[in-house]
């Protein structure tokens, strides 16, 4: 959990927004690090978080949390945390066994043409059933509003899921957990821009980024300095709020530079912001 950005926020573990879209996204950059912050914001917080890990394991995230000050493993034992580590599931439905008892959360990997139901079947029911029967039973702790991470959408599109599916999938998330339930979603979308030959993976992903930037509440983009590389400053954050007000909708932004450190981040404010109504 990096306080500087609780503070550019407005957000502790203690205060935060609830019923919150917060999209994470990054450009010749690399996001992750803000996960990282997320998971570790809403563990402090208690609240119960489900992970959507599609890209890498619970040890490779697990070791992150734990530099800054989190276990996931005691998260993880305590029903705090509920991980599903995509590349083991994968295995189970590109490679089923007889004795196979793992969830068909990624059932789409065998037909992606069908969607993403599966997988948003596996929040749903996940997250309306929990709070309460066993945790009260055992005298454990209640946890607060439950939080939605996925790291990272994107990778669906190379799976050969439609954007339409994926854009369908963070609608219903947000409609179940973050207005059904006053939760919070986080999500990351990457766009490198990279592969210039394979224009149609990178049209997908920018539609993509413009369909979950019209569902969200807050963006974080993060991109590589314009001025190129430099040692002492990693790359900036656009940060841009969007809320409602009357009947239109008031956006802010605000552009950050930031240096990623082993146990946190620095943020620097370069001065550059604006308002639209």
């Amino acid at each position: 959990m990096y306080t500087e950005l609780n503070s550019i926020l407005n957000t502790t573990p203690d205060s935060f927004t609830q019923g919150e879209f917060v999209l994470l996204s990054d450009r010749k950059s690399d996001a992750s690090f803000l996960i990282h912050h997320f998971l570790s914001l809403y563990l402090r917080a208690r609240c119960k978080v489900w992970f959507l890990g599609l890209v890498q394991s619970f040890n490779h995230y697990s070791a992150i949390s734990q530099r800054l000050g989190v276990s996931l493993v005691q998260a993880k034992e305590k029903g705090q945390l509920v991980f599903l580590e995509g590349l083991n599931e994968s295995l189970s439905v590109l490679i089923p066994q007889e004795t196979d008892t793992t969830s068909q959360a990624m059932g789409f990997l065998s037909d992606p043409a069908v969607g993403l139901k599966s997988l948003y079947e596996f929040v749903r029911s996940s997250v309306t059933s929990s709070g309460g029967g066993e945790e009260e039973a055992d005298g454990a702790e209640e946890w607060g509003p439950p939080v939605l991470l996925v790291d990272d959408l994107s990778v669906l599109l190379s799976l050969g899921v439609s954007v339409g599916a994926v854009l369908d999938f963070s609608h219903y998330c947000r409609a179940t957990v973050c207005s059904q339930l006053q939760g919070n979603v986080v999500m990351l979308v990457r766009c490198d821009g990279e592969e210039e030959e394979d224009d149609g993976d990178d049209e997908g992903s920018e539609r993509l980024l413009k369909g979950l930037t019209h569902q969200c509440s807050l963006t974080l983009h993060v991109q590589g300095l314009p001025t190129g590389f430099c040692r002492d400053i990693h790359g900036q954050v656009e940060v841009c709020w969007r809320r409602r007000q009357g009947d239109g909708q008031y956006t802010q932004k605000k552009l950050f530079q930031y240096k990623v450190h082993d146990k946190g981040a620095s943020f620097f404010a370069p001065g550059t912001s604006s308002a639209v109504l």
